[in-house]
């Protein structure tokens, strides 16, 4: 059985079992791709195909986009991966740790120990979370009557750190801030500098903060996974003009654009319109950053968005400048040193630089790390391993 069959097969069944509304997969090498398939619809209920363009919410996807950009600005010599970033935004000159609260049950705030530094912020190491995943982080919002970030209010990363730059890693609100930081060293809004130097270059038309009319046509709903099992479609979306673009989790877009990222991954920081990197960046941010810290997963504080996902004690993984990195070799056939990352709406990617393949497969379901759509991304990709064989 071919690669494509195998995954077609494997894709539509769970469409007609109804465990999935929709979904698309892609999987590609250093210069095309090399499977792709769309199955089910875009929503339950209103009979729109999925489709290889089919416009999805790519959520934290949007991360290692928003790092690729600040790495252009590291080459350019603006800003040092080490350097306060207070330095270059005085609006984080001020931020505070979290030491709990006091009987009156006001935040306890400290200084931080150490300075913040962009490196911190592309490695999820700054003390930054998300309140999503922290229940001390929804007390202080809720104290302060700060609105969460997904509301697209820049208040909502008013936030104090949860623990002192460098101690360890913690998924959060870091890319957005670095999304600030890109704004005020280029002067640019953040959806202009990455479609001048990100998007364009790459020729990610469908790729956006700000959906346009022919994409929001092809656009797929997000749905909610029940306690049964089943699906119901929701009205969850981003807010068409947000106040900032998130640079963490604000882009829609669609698999097919999102591989001519991963195919200048793969080619060192070169795409078909001009080169987007040095080799050697790219490089730098395949390595390992955070040292003796190890990523322990996701656990959640709020399970309409995600389910807990702790990563193997044995194979300890770690995080680049842009995405994760696993130690040790996966049992799909993923070689160790791959990088991968995801969004909260079930959207999955990896990136083997040395197969020089990647993939992807995109769903719109919460909440994250769903039992259905997870499982799905991991044999989609064991199945392109075993063509490799």
């Amino acid at each position: 059985m071919s690669v494509k069959q195998a995954v077609d097969s494997m894709l539509s069944e769970a469409v007609d079992r109804k465990l999935i509304p929709g979904v698309v997969a892609i999987a590609t090498d250093r210069d095309s791709a090399i499977y792709q398939g769309a199955f089910g619809v875009r929503s339950l209920g209103d009979g729109g195909e999925m489709s290889i363009d089919a416009v999805a919410l790519l959520a934290s996807m949007t991360k290692a986009i928003t790092a690729t950009a600040a790495m252009q600005l590291v080459e350019r010599g603006l800003i040092g991966l080490d350097e306060p970033i207070s330095q270059k935004l005085p609006a984080l000159a001020s931020v505070q740790v979290l030491d709990g609260f006091g009987r009156d049950g006001k935040a306890i705030l400290r200084a931080p120990r150490r300075q913040l530094t962009l490196r911190h912020l592309l490695t999820h190491t700054s003390g930054f979370g998300y309140d999503f995943l922290s229940a001390d982080i929804q007390r202080f919002e809720a104290e302060r009557g700060l609105p969460t970030v997904l509301s697209g209010d820049p208040a909502a990363l008013q936030i104090p750190l949860l623990f002192d730059p460098g101690a360890r890693w913690e998924y959060g609100i870091g890319i957005d801030w670095v999304g600030r930081v890109i704004e005020r060293l280029s002067g640019q809004t953040l959806s202009d500098y990455l479609s001048e130097h990100v998007l364009g270059p790459l020729g990610m038309r469908d790729t956006t903060f700000h959906l346009r009319p022919d994409m929001r046509s092809r656009l797929a709903r997000i749905h909610a996974r029940q306690a049964d099992g089943s699906l119901v479609p929701t009205d969850i979306e981003l807010a068409a003009r947000p106040d900032f673009d998130m640079g963490g989790a604000g882009l829609y877009g669609t698999l097919v654009d999102y591989m001519k990222f991963v195919r200048m991954v793969l080619n060192g920081g070169a795409a078909e319109r001009g080169r987007v990197l040095q080799a050697a960046t790219i490089l730098q941010m395949q390595r390992n950053q955070i040292g003796e810290i190890d990523v322990p997963g996701i656990f959640s504080a709020d399970p309409s968005l995600t389910n807990d996902l702790p990563l193997p004690a044995d194979n300890p993984h770690k995080w680049g400048l842009a995405w994760l990195i696993n130690t040790k070799p996966l049992d799909t056939g993923r070689p160790a040193g791959s990088q991968m990352w995801a969004g909260i709406t079930n959207c999955y990617y990896w990136i083997d630089p040395a197969n020089g393949i990647g993939g992807a497969l995109m769903t719109q379901i919460l909440p994250f790390a769903d039992p259905v759509a997870l499982p799905l991304f991991m044999q989609f990709e064991a199945e392109l391993y075993k063509s490799l064989r």
